[in-house]
This record gives C-alpha cells, structure tokens and sequence, in this order.
C-alpha cells in the first residue's frame, strides 16, 4: 500500500494536479467512511490527504488530490458507496446539509485552470446524474445563474426543505430529476479557489451568541429590523441588510459541543480576509458580550500562506523569513493546538505534498 507521503511525492510531480474536498453527510460510522475513502484513494494517481469526522456536525470531510481524470474517477467512486452506504431519512446533525453527498468542490492547484475545474465539475454532474439518478445543483464558478453561486443559497431550507424546493422552478436542479429522493438528498458540485474552513470557539454554551458575532462579521451581515423588531423592506420588496466587517467571509453560530458554542466560518479568499484577521475581530467582538476565545480549529489542509501571513501578524518582527517560525507563531496565535495537536507537516498543503 502506499504510504501518504510516497503518494504525494508523485503527486507533487505532476504536470497537473486538482484537488477535491467531497463532504459527506456521515461523522460517527468509521465503516462507512473508510469504505467510501479506501474505494476513492485506491483509484490510481489518488492521494488521500485528510478524513476529517465530526460526530456533532455528522459530517466528514475528505480532502484528495491528484491529476484530474484520476480525481474525477475518485469522485464518482466515492459518491457511488455513500449514497448506497447513506441514509438520509436517519440523519440528524449540527451542519447545514442537503444530501448524502452534501458537496463536491473541484479546486486548481497546478498545471490547471479554473475553467477546467469547472468542466471537472461537470462531468461529475452529468456522471453521478445519470447512474445514480442524483439531482445535482452547480455552484460557485460552475453555477449558470447568478442565484446558484453561493452554497448557502442553495442548501437554504436544508434537506428538510428540499421535497419543496426541488419541484419548485426557480430551484430545478442542473442536472438529474426534479424528485425528492429521501435516501439521498441532492448534491451540489462546482470549481472554487481554495476554501478555509475555520472555526473559534467560545468560552459559552450559548449559540446565540456566537451567531451574534458571526453575524457582525460576515460579508452577508444581519436584517435590519426596526425597534419592534420587524424586517425593513426597501422599495423593491427585499429585505435590507446591514453589511459584516468582512468580505469573502461565511459565519454563522453552531455548537462545537454541549459545552461549547462557536464561530464557524468559511474563509473564500485568505488574501482578502485572513485568518488573524477574522480571529482578532471575534476576540474583540466577544469582549463585548464578556467572553473569552479558548481555541482555534481548521477542518482539513490549509494553504502555506495563509498561515504564514497570520504568523508575521503574531510574531511581530517584520523581518522574520524563516516559515517554520511564522508556522509556529500562527499555530499559537490562532490556538491552533488547544484541541489537539496541529502537526504543520500533515496539515500544511505545501508541506504535505513535499513541495516546500
């Protein structure tokens, strides 16, 4: 069997290479999970770098990367023993979710362009739409209409809402059938930038208040409501909003444990808004409710510099080059290691694939 570290020496070698994040609706069966991930990272040219599980999200997010006709093959493998392995009629958990297969993001990383991570991303549509007849919705830049770019306008109303949604004209799915399927849900799948999944947790069990501070600092902001509380409409019917500290930046309040609310965020562009940036905000808007930060939480890899830029923010010294050091100064900055151990060499995307 090869090893991760054989499998991503190749890879780093490759003329092209795509990386794929498939989320899939399932965090607490290993069974399930090692046979949709053992099936995706056998397929020739396929590294498995992360398997991610959360028991309270019921989620599990997988990271592989490889060149794209092997990604695309791994894909379609994986979707093919989760909708058999998954049921969604038994599902229940923290995160917003629609399907079995929740999402498949197709993502450049050498040697290929968005447009073909768009095309990849269709293929796997019109793939999985026809052998598992998969109602699939195209995001991000695959999606063909404008309301269809955001995953958070697309899983609105969640699987519970989807029987309604999906036969409802506006929300056809691209491609597969106008039919609730309840085993399985509905998928959406497109080509994005490299995404951070970033989460900061509170020293609170109360959710409503990390939804308070998310609220402030996502680019969608919150409503505008007047003093009785009611939403203010503008002149074309649609509600107003007040915009967040952010751009580029998804947020809501969820709950890490009982114990323990967070700030869970999708970070869409670390050049625009960082890690340090989004952590530093949260910290100071926490005070102000009379809270404290108590850890740091990045769901699978991360890219070299985004941890590099948060590093020189907390280390302070302008001139210091040396990227360990920078690495180190991040992973304690953003408390990183609070909750387990952040081992920067499995964690960092350049550094796993031996590139840096």
């Amino acid at each position: 069997m090869r090893t991760l570290m054989d499998g991503l020496h190749n890879a780093c070698f490759m003329a092209t290479l795509v990386e794929c994040v498939p989320n899939f609706s399932e965090g607490r069966d290993h069974s399930i999970i090692s046979a949709i991930t053992d099936a995706m990272s056998a397929v020739d040219g396929v590294t498995l770098l992360d398997v991610d599980m959360g028991a309270d999200f019921n989620r599990t997010v997988v990271t592989i990367v490889g060149p794209p006709e092997s990604v695309l093959e791994a894909a379609i493998t994986g979707t093919r023993i989760a909708i058999d392995r998954i049921d969604m009629t038994n599902h229940t958990g923290e995160h917003a979710r629609m399907g079995a297969v929740d999402v498949v993001p197709f993502i450049p990383i050498s040697g290929v362009s968005m447009e073909d991570c768009v095309q990849l991303s269709i293929r796997y549509a019109q793939h999985v739409s026809s052998e598992f007849n998969l109602p699939v919705y195209l995001y991000a830049e695959s999606a063909r209409i404008e309301e269809r770019i955001r995953l958070p306008d697309i899983r609105r109303g969640g699987y519970e809402g989807l029987p309604t949604k999906i036969v409802d004209p506006d929300w056809i799915p691209d491609y597969g059938p106008a039919e609730f399927i309840p085993s399985m849900g509905a998928t959406a799948s497109g080509a994005r930038n490299i995404l951070i999944a970033y989460n900061v947790n509170l020293d609170t069990d109360n959710k409503s208040l990390a939804n308070i501070i998310a609220g402030k600092l996502r680019t969608s902001g919150v409503l505008k409501k007047d003093d009785q509380g009611h939403k203010i409409i503008d002149t074309n019917g649609n509600p107003q909003r007040i915009p967040g500290r952010f751009q580029s930046l998804q947020a809501a309040g969820w709950m890490y444990n009982e114990e323990t609310a967070q700030v869970s965020m999708n970070l869409l562009d670390y050049t625009v808004t960082g890690l340090h940036s989004v952590t530093e905000a949260i910290r100071e808007e926490a005070a102000l409710l009379g809270l404290s930060t108590t850890a740091g939480e990045l769901v699978g890899l991360v890219p070299l510099n985004a941890l590099l830029d948060s590093g020189g923010y907390y280390n302070g010294d302008a001139s210091m080059t040396d990227q360990r050091t920078l690495v180190d100064c991040a992973i304690s900055g953003l408390q990183l290691d609070v909750l387990d151990s952040f081992i920067p060499e499995n964690r960092v995307i350049e550094w796993a694939a031996g590139v840096n």
